[in-house]
């Protein structure tokens, strides 16, 4: 080899050794909770490219943040998910604490603006407030989430225009089964021929008193008389047994045989039983009843940085993957709504969605005064 050849050689290994030096590896600036998690669903780091850019935020949160030292949320997470679900945040921020606290929509969504209203903060972060709704706005109750610089992951529709609320994951509302009763062969294929299949009938199927959760989306599909009509057949001909828990209750007790089926069941919830061989299946009638978590920041809480701190994090890329990770929540994303974040992709993917879009919530007190009649 030539001087001339060698010094090129030495020249090129000097600069591709400057090069990486300048560039540290993805995996090197990531938390160890965040490596994790990327290992456990077999992910590859470069689904969280641009992650950096997702990460910052005005230098005053973060001063602020330093202050406040924590947030207060209510939410449907246990409390081990919310656990494994925040390490990440919490390996990036060790001078926040949140303060968790599992909760009834009652908790998570009513509570708090009846305290607001009488100039009390019981929580800073709101979520799952999608029925009271109303009250918050009408109370001027919540932070311009546009602010958020990850806001602008999420598509339209899942979060609202004038920003007083952002969706931080998708919900699929479909049915539970027990799968020693009930043969795949046996699912109704469309809502429509849930009523018709004498599978279900007899108090085998169990429904519950939130038909907002899953019937509001097919009244955006397919029209107020659907719905009444829908309604009448289901008491009237199937004759469900008419339960008063909530859907987490229903589906334990579909598990434990106390009837073949149950309406709603959310696709996230069920997973976990499943994959621990529980003898329960989720399935979806076309369409799919879909719809975000509703999240909301408390106008002029005390923790006001920290509060947005985390809901910017929760909206970023590692934020998501770490909500999936814990409880199987579809995201919200829009780079990650893929098949790999689905837990029942079969059930979902190229069937008809019925989405919950936000304007349908005018219409809850008509859908109960359709519904509570053949209720009581």
């Amino acid at each position: 080899m030539s001087m001339r050849a060698s010094v090129c050689s030495r020249l090129g290994i000097a600069i591709t050794i400057l090069f990486a030096l300048a560039l540290p590896s993805r995996a090197a600036e990531l938390p160890d909770a965040t490596q994790r998690i990327l290992a456990d669903l077999k992910l590859d780091a470069s689904v969280l490219d641009g992650l950096d850019r997702e990460l910052v935020v005005p230098d005053a949160w973060i001063a602020g943040a330093k202050k406040e030292g924590t947030f207060r949320i209510t939410g449907s997470w246990d409390p081990s998910q919310f656990t494994t679900m925040t390490a990440p945040f919490v390996a990036r921020y060790p001078y926040i604490k949140p303060v968790f606290a599992r909760g009834s929509n009652n908790d998570r969504a009513l509570k708090p603006i009846l305290a607001f209203s009488q100039g009390r903060y019981i929580t800073d972060i709101v979520s799952g407030m999608e029925g009271n709704l109303p009250q918050y706005l009408k109370a001027d109750a919540l932070d311009d989430l546009r602010i958020l610089p990850n806001a602008k992951n999420v598509p339209d529709g899942m979060k609202s225009a004038d920003g007083a609320w952002i969706g931080i994951r998708i919900r699929y509302w479909c049915m539970s089964y027990n799968t020693d009763k009930v043969t795949r062969a046996e699912l109704p294929a469309t809502w429509e021929d849930l009523l018709t299949q004498t599978t279900w009938r007899d108090g085998r199927l169990a429904v519950n008193n939130l038909p907002q959760i899953w019937m509001l989306q097919l009244w955006g599909k397919k029209g107020k008389a659907w719905v009444e009509q829908y309604s009448q057949t289901l008491f009237r001909d199937v004759r469900p047994q008419l339960r008063k828990e909530g859907t987490n209750a229903l589906l334990s007790l579909v598990i434990a045989g106390e009837f073949y089926g149950a309406i709603p069941s959310a696709d996230y919830r069920l997973w976990r039983y499943a994959q621990k061989g529980a003898p329960v299946g989720w399935h979806c009638p076309t369409p799919v009843p879909s719809a975000v978590s509703a999240f909301g920041i408390l106008k002029g809480n005390p923790n006001i940085d920290a509060a947005r701190l985390f809901l910017n994090w929760l909206l970023s890329k590692e934020g998501q993957i770490a909500q999936f990770h814990a409880d199987n929540a579809t995201p919200v994303h829009k780079d990650l709504q893929t098949r790999s974040f689905l837990s029942f992709p079969d059930e979902i993917v190229g069937k008809e969605l019925a989405f919950r879009d936000p304007s349908l919530d005018r219409l809850n007190d008509e859908l109960m005064e359709i519904w509570s009649p053949f209720w009581q």
